[in-house]
C-alpha cells in the first residue's frame, strides 16, 4: 500500500510539472506577441539615412529576439519530452511491479502445496509458520533464532510483556521487545500468508506477547521453587522404592532358603544327580537377584527422565534419555514381531529335516541289526552312511535357513561368514584330509571295532574309529592314536578278519640238527601244536621246512586258531609245548648253534628230562 501511494504522488508531481511547463510556454508566447504588437509603427517612410539605419537595427533586434524565443521554445519542448518520458517510465514501472507481484503470488500459490513450512516451536508450542527466507537465513534458521530470542526474553525479569511493539521500515516490519528484534516481517512472508505486512505483524504481536508472558511465569521464582520441591519429592519417592524393593527381595531370599531346606529334592537323570538341593537353591537365589536388578533398572528408567523433565533447562535431555531407553526396547520388540514369520519358516524347515533324519536313522538301525538287507550294502556301512546323510541334510537346512536369519543381508554378517570360511579353508587342509580318509576307510572296510590289526610296526585292537583318527590298544595296554590319513598311506594287516572266516595261521620256526630224522621232527612239532590251547583240530597243523642251513634245517610249524585276540598267548604256549615235547623225546633244539662232535661235555637237554628217562 505504501508503494502504491508513493507511485501516485510521483505521478501527480510529474503531471503538475508538465502542466506548469505548458502554462509557462503559453505565457511566454503571449508575452512575445504582446511585445511585438506594442512596438510603434511608422506609416511614412523616412527620407533620411538615420531613419533608414534605425529601421534596419530594429529588424536586426527583432530577428535576434525571434531566434532567442525559438531557442527557448525548443528547450521547453525538450523538457516536455523528458518529463513525458519519465512519466511513461513510472507508469511502466508501476505496471511491471504489479505484474511481478502477481507472478510471485501465483508461484507461491503453486509452491504452497509442496512446501510444508517451518513451524516456530517455543516450549513445545507452535506459534506460527515461516515459509520464506530473509537475507542469508533460511526459514529453519529464522525459526531457531526466534526460539532462542523468546527463551532469553522469558528468563529476563527487567522488562514486561507489554513491551512488544512493531517498528516499520520501507521493506519490512520488525516486531520488537524492548531493543531486541523478535522477528522481521517481509513482503515475502506476507505473500506466503496471503495478506499484507501490517496485517501479518498485527496477527503475530498478541501471539508473541502471550508466549512471553507464559515464559516469564514459567521462569519465575515461584515456579523454580515448585520444581525444586518436586525434584526433592521424586528423589525421596525413588529412595523409598529402592528400600521397599530391597526389603521385599530379602524376604524372597529367606523364603527360597526355607523352600530349599524343606521341599526341594535333587534332580536325578538316569542315576546321575544333575542338580542337588544346594545348587538348585543357588540358582533360585541368582534369578531372584537378577529380577531385583531388573526391577531397580525399570524404576530408574522412569525416575531419571522425570527428574530431568522437571526443569526446562534439562527437559530436552530428559526426552533424549527417555528415547535412549525406549528406542532400543521398541526396536527389539519391533524386530521380534517382524521376525515372527521368518521364525515360523525356520521352525517348519527344522522340523521337516528332523523327522527326515529320524526316518533315515530308523532305516540305518535296521540295516545295522541285519533286519533289513540290501545287496552290496554291508551292515557296518549303515551308521557311517547315516552320519554322512545327516551332515548333508543339516548343511542343506542351514543353506535354507540362512536367508531368514536376522542380519543375513547385512554386509558385516556376510563379511564375517566369508572370513570364517576362509580361515576354515586355509587351516583345515589336514583335518579335511583326515575326514576324507576316514570316509574312504569306512567304505574300504579294512577293519572294524574290536579287530586285531597291525599298522606298520603297531599291533593292537581297534577300540575307536572317528572321522579324524583311529585308536588301537596294544597287547601291552598302550593306546595308540593314528591319523586316518596315515592309515590310508600304510598297509594294514587284519588278524581278526582271517580268524573269523578261515582261521588264522600262527607259525614259528625251530632249527634241529641233521642227526635227527625230519619225520620225527615233523611229528613232534605237530604234537606240540595239538597240545596247545586255542589251536584248532581242523584244519590240521602242518610243518614246512623253510631252509637247509649248513648245520641244521629250519622247520616251521603252522597251526590254525580262531581267537586273534589270544594270538600272543597261543604263540607263547606253542613255544612252551615245543620245548616240552622235544625235551621229552630227547631231541636237542640246535638254536643257538651247537656242534655235533662230543668231547665229553653234557647234552643240552635239561637234567629233569634225563632223570625222567
Amino acid at each position: 500500500m505504501k508503494q502504491l501511494s508513493v507511485y501516485f504522488l510521483i505521478f501527480i508531481g510529474i503531471f503538475a510539472i508538465i502542466s506548469q511547463a505548458q502554462a509557462q510556454l503559453i505565457e511566454k508566447a503571449e508575452q512575445l506577441l504582446q511585445t511585438a504588437s506594442n512596438e510603434p509603427r511608422s506609416d511614412s517612410f523616412p527620407a533620411t539615412i538615420a531613419d533608414t539605419l534605425t529601421v534596419e537595427a530594429r529588424h536586426r533586434q527583432d530577428s535576434v529576439r525571434l531566434q532567442e524565443m525559438a531557442l527557448q521554445l525548443q528547450e521547453m519542448k525538450l523538457n516536455e519530452i523528458v518529463l513525458r518520458t519519465e512519466l511513461d517510465n513510472i507508469r511502466n514501472l508501476k505496471t511491471t511491479d504489479s505484474l511481478k507481484r502477481a507472478e510471485q503470488r501465483h508461484r507461491i500459490d503453486s509452491l504452497r502445496a509442496l512446501t510444508p513450512g517451518i513451524p516456530v516451536l517455543v516450549g513445545g508450542d507452535t506459534l506460527f509458520t515461516l515459509y520464506a527466507k530473509r537475507g542469508g537465513h533460511s526459514a529453519l534458521d529464522r525459526a531457531d533464532m526466534i526460539n532462542d530470542i523468546l527463551l532469553k526474553i522469558g528468563k529476563e525479569r527487567s522488562l514486561h510483556r507489554d513491551s512488544v511493539y512493531t517498528l516499520e521500515s520501507e521493506y519490512y516490519i520488525d516486531i520488537m521487545y524492548g531493543n531486541k528484534v523478535i522477528v522481521s516481517i517481509t513482503d515475502q512472508d506476507a505473500l506466503w500468508q496471503g495478506t499484507s505486512r501490517r496485517e501479518l505483524a498485527e496477527q503475530y504481536v498478541p501471539i508473541l506477547a502471550a508466549k512471553i508472558k507464559e515464559l516469564k511465569e514459567e521462569h519465575s521464582l515461584l515456579q523454580v521453587a515448585k520444581r525444586a520441591a518436586l525434584f526433592v519429592l521424586v528423589l525421596v519417592v525413588q529412595y523409598l522404592l529402592f528400600r521397599l524393593t530391597n526389603l521385599l527381595f530379602r524376604k524372597l531370599r529367606r523364603q527360597i532358603i526355607r523352600f530349599k531346606q524343606q521341599r526341594l529334592k535333587p534332580i536325578i537323570i538316569r542315576d546321575y544327580e544333575f542338580l542337588n538341593t544346594h545348587r538348585q537353591g543357588r540358582i533360585l537365589i541368582f534369578f531372584s537377584n537378577l529380577l531385583r536388578y531388573i526391577v531397580l533398572l525399570i524404576q530408574l528408567m522412569f525416575s531419571v527422565p522425570i527428574l530431568f523433565a522437571i526443569f526446562p533447562q534439562t527437559e530436552k535431555l530428559a526426552l533424549k534419555i527417555f528415547l535412549y531407553i525406549i528406542e532400543p526396547i521398541k526396536m527389539v520388540l519391533k524386530s521380534i514381531v517382524e521376525y515372527i514369520p521368518n521364525l515360523f519358516i525356520i521352525l517348519v524347515i527344522w522340523y521337516c529335516i528332523k523327522y527326515i533324519i529320524k526316518g533315515i536313522q530308523y532305516i540305518a538301525n535296521e540295516i545295522e541289526n541285519e533286519k533289513l538287507k540290501i545287496t552290496g550294502f554291508y551292515p557296518d556301512w549303515a551308521q557311517p552312511t547315516f552320519n554322512i546323510i545327516r551332515f548333508l541334510l543339516y548343511a542343506f537346512m542351514i543353506a535354507m535357513i540362512y536367508p531368514y536369519l536376522p542380519g543375513s543381508n547385512s554386509g558385516v554378517f556376510q563379511g564375517i561368514s566369508v572370513f570364517v570360511g576362509l580361515i576354515i579353508s586355509l587351516g583345515s587342509s589336514t583335518v579335511i584330509g583326515n575326514i576324507i580318509a576316514g570316509l574312504v576307510i569306512t567304505y574300504m572296510r579294512p577293519f572294524k571295532l574290536g579287530d586285531r590289526i597291525k599298522l606298520n610296526d603297531t599291533t593292537g585292537n581297534v577300540i575307536e574309529k572317528t572321522p579324524f583318527v583311529t585308536r588301537l590298544r596294544t597287547p601291552k595296554n598302550e593306546v595308540v592314536t593314528i591319523p586316518n590319513a596315515f592309515i590310508m598311506s600304510s598297509h594294514t594287516v587284519n588278524y581278526s578278519a582271517s580268524a573269523r572266516q578261515f582261521g588264522l595261521i600262527i607259525h614259528t620256526t625251530v632249527t634241529i640238527g641233521y642227526d635227527v630224522p625230519w619225520r620225527q621232527v615233523h611229528q613232534l612239532l605237530i604234537n606240540a601244536a595239538r597240545s596247545t590251547t586255542g589251536v584248532l583240530e581242523h584244519p590240521k597243523p602242518f610243518v614246512l621246512e623253510t631252509e637247509l642251513q649248513d648245520y641244521y634245517p629250519c622247520y616251521q610249524i603252522n597251526a590254525y586258531i580262531k581267537d586273534a585276540d589270544q594270538l600272543a598267548q597261543i604263540t607263547s604256549d606253542l613255544h612252551q609245548n615245543i620245548q616240552d615235547i622235544f625235551n621229552q623225546a630227547g631231541v636237542e633244539i640246535m638254536s643257538p648253534h651247537y656242534f655235533a662232535g662230543r668231547d665229553g661235555s653234557t647234552t643240552t637237554i635239561p637234567e629233569d628230562y634225563l632223570k625222567s628217562k
